[in-house]
């Protein structure tokens, strides 16, 4: 078993920790890995590359760390806090590597990238450090560590997208599953170290995207979801592959192409830039029962002027606009939002701005956060972190009940409505009920149903809700 461990939310719907099963390698030489990741999705999928590049060097795998021969922990920079998680993890995997000197500890991703060698010199407990782009030197990096050496590999690549690795699937349900389509980020928004972790953007050829959707549904896989820092702006250029000529290929026809692999296929994507979602991708949506009517479209800050200090690129009222045209084209989608409270110089007239478009917009949900400045960011550089601490609290306050709010009043909408979800498994707090999400992606939970399982569609009548769950029974 890999232990996949997920905090509590971040950016890009960071999720809480989990254990997750895999089964183990064929060919076996004994020794035993355990992957811990926090953060986002991306992040998620990079650690199923990392595991399937090493089951292939025949590590068996584990649950608990403290039976492991090498620990990898796939680390997550977009906030301070996030990066405190980790280091007090660190500090527990000191304790075991000192009644284990043998123990391999490796720090993977963005804050391996950002923090390079300083790991090394200053985390004595640390052995290898590698980048998001560099997992394919993972053999040779613990090779050079068994040799008594410290490894490190951070360098970012312009084309790397493990186009060809087979991911291990993680979450073991074997019903939903995440598709990397492309890495990187070109946005370069002030407050964001991304575009310095995971470098430039670059899209993954349609080819091995499309084989890989294909696989998963004819292994029984029920849902995917598309990934990247930004899916809108996928675009790739190549020849075609039955035909003697070059093609392009956006997101709006790479969403067509999966959601024709089956009607029975459910088709999820995140993140979306507001900048860069078109009426043609909101038109490929409503063209296909099987791509959900849910999108995440980060709004950040209600405020044109902030905005422009984020460099989002974008102001208000272009944002306006593409939420109309959300609710014109697919009635009835879903809305989700990141939200920062307190960015260099927010005025509280801008504040209250953000709380406006909240109410303009009715987010379903929204993952929000007091702005931490990140080392190395435009805005660290630029501006100076003026809003106190006790004023961002309390304006993240003020954001967190609103939606609470606004997140009871989506969801009782469907209250004495049929929904039809898809069964991921039993309730996390109870095993006599079963759970699933709806095309809007609201957490459903009803009873466990004689001749129901995990996998397939089944419809329920929503008797009651939650601020965050629908609650209800299974009809026919």
């Amino acid at each position: 078993m890999i232990d996949l461990q997920l905090t509590d939310k971040t950016h890009d719907e960071e999720r809480q920790g989990e254990a997750l099963v895999i089964d183990a390698p064929l060919v076996r030489n004994g020794r035993k890995l355990y992957i811990e990741s926090y953060g986002c999705q991306m992040n998620f999928a990079d650690s199923e590359i990392v595991a399937s590049i090493l089951l292939d060097q025949g590590f068996e795998t584990t649950g608990d760390y403290k039976e492991a021969d090498v620990v990898f922990i796939n680390t997550c920079s977009i906030r301070e806090n996030a990066e405190q998680r980790v280091r007090n993890r660190l500090s527990q995997f000191g304790a075991e590597k000192r009644r284990n000197p043998k123990l391999i500890v490796g720090v993977l991703g963005c804050m391996a990238e950002r923090l390079k060698s300083k790991f090394l010199e200053e985390e004595k407990l640390v052995d290898v450090v590698v980048g998001p782009d560099a997992y394919r030197e993972l053999p040779q990096l613990l090779s050079e560590v068994e040799s008594g050496h410290k490894a490190i590999n951070v360098l970012l690549s312009r084309e790397e997208t493990y186009a060809d690795i087979s991911p291990v699937r993680l979450n073991g349900n074997g019903i939903t599953a995440f598709i990397s389509i492309m890495r990187g980020c070109d946005n370069m928004c002030s407050f964001c170290v991304v575009p310095f972790t995971r470098g430039r953007e670059r899209s993954r050829d349609p080819y091995s995207i499309l084989a890989e959707a294909q696989d998963l549904f004819d292994r029984g896989y029920k849902e995917v979801t598309l990934l990247g820092q930004n899916v809108d702006s996928y675009k790739w250029k190549g020849a075609d592959a039955n035909e003697d000529a070059e093609i392009e290929v956006n997101f709006a026809q790479l969403l067509e192409k999966v959601a024709l692999i089956s009607p029975d296929l459910r088709i999820r994507f995140s993140t979306s830039h507001p900048k860069d979602i078109t009426d043609e991708v909101l038109h490929t949506i409503a063209k296909y029962d099987n791509i959900c009517n849910y999108i995440h479209l980060p709004v950040q800050s209600g405020s044109t002027r902030v905005l422009e200090l984020m460099n989002r690129t974008y102001t208000r009222e272009w944002y306006i606009n593409r939420v109309d045209a959300i609710r014109r084209i697919i009635p009835g989608c879903a809305i989700s939002s990141d939200i920062i409270a307190g960015f260099c110089t927010e005025t509280e007239e801008e504040h209250q701005e953000t709380l406006s478009i909240m109410d303009y917009v009715g987010y379903d949900f929204a993952f929000t956060f007091s702005y931490s400045e990140r080392p190395g960011t435009l805005a660290a550089r630029k501006y100076a972190d003026d809003i106190p601490e006790e004023v961002k609290k309390r304006r993240l306050a003020e954001i967190l009940l609103k939606q609470q709010q606004t997140s009871l009043f989506r969801l009782q909408q469907f209250v004495g409505k049929t929904v039809r979800i898809l069964v991921e498994g039993t309730s996390k707090k109870s095993d006599k009920d079963f759970c699933g999400r709806n095309d809007q992606n609201a957490m459903v939970v009803f009873p466990a149903t004689e001749g129901v399982k995990a996998g397939q569609y089944v419809n329920v009548h929503v008797d009651r809700c939650t601020s965050a769950t629908l609650l209800g029974t299974v009809v026919n």
